[in-house]
């Protein structure tokens, strides 16, 4: 893993398992079956990258030799917050990795004219001392991204607490980030080139909602 040097706080996860099974998704012809279980097995190795900051304390514990003074997490497991519908896939992997996580949604679709995000739903768990992970596959013109941080914001969440993870990112959707959001760390695992006249991530992966249900 790497921050990168024009974008301080991004991280470009560049694993070779990561890259390899990027490679495949990106590939037109990888069927939406395939694609969906790809994506699981990505957040899953980047979900380690993602919580490698997470503070540790120890607690007393008791070994089948002796006790012992043991590193644990210092507080409760992360919240995933996955932006519906793509973010699923990727909420979906970190449950596997932490499993005492709690869910929270947020509900957004673009509107096709402005590239905007509207949104439709709303639920989220008591936020007590805890990160929360907002998950979606794209970080295009990072509207969606900055609405859902902007939403847990506003449930009293800070943003030192706040971690997006994504799987593909452009310049563009870092930058509308970072025009708001100055500390909040971003997890992708690739920085693509630009945005298309139709705000879509080049070379990028396609719709990444439709290629993980199998919609148009």
């Amino acid at each position: 893993m790497k921050e990168h040097s024009e974008f301080p706080g991004l991280f470009i996860v560049d694993h070779p398992l990561v890259q390899n099974k990027l490679s495949q998704m990106r590939d037109k012809s990888c069927p939406h079956y395939e694609f969906k279980s790809l994506l699981r097995e990505i957040s899953v190795l980047m979900g380690y990258a993602v919580t490698e900051k997470l503070a540790l304390t120890t607690k007393t514990i008791e070994t089948p030799i002796q006790s012992m003074e043991a590193p644990v997490l210092a507080e409760a497991e992360p919240v995933v917050v996955p932006i519906l519908r793509a973010g699923l896939g990727m909420a979906e992997a970190l449950q596997y990795v932490m499993p005492r996580s709690a869910y929270g949604h947020v509900g957004l679709y673009r509107d096709e004219e402005t590239h905007q995000p509207v949104e439709y739903l709303i639920r989220l768990p008591e936020v007590k001392n805890r990160h929360f992970i907002i998950t979606d596959p794209m970080l295009a013109t990072g509207n969606s991204a900055r609405h859902a941080a902007d939403v847990l914001v506003r449930h009293g969440v800070p943003e030192e607490k706040i971690i997006l993870m994504t799987l593909v990112a452009v310049p563009e959707g870092v930058k509308t980030m970072r025009e708001k959001y100055k500390i909040l760390p971003i997890y992708t695992a690739s920085l693509d080139s630009h945005l298309n006249e139709k705000a879509y991530i080049v070379p990028g992966l396609g719709d990444a909602g439709d290629r993980i249900f199998g919609t148009n």
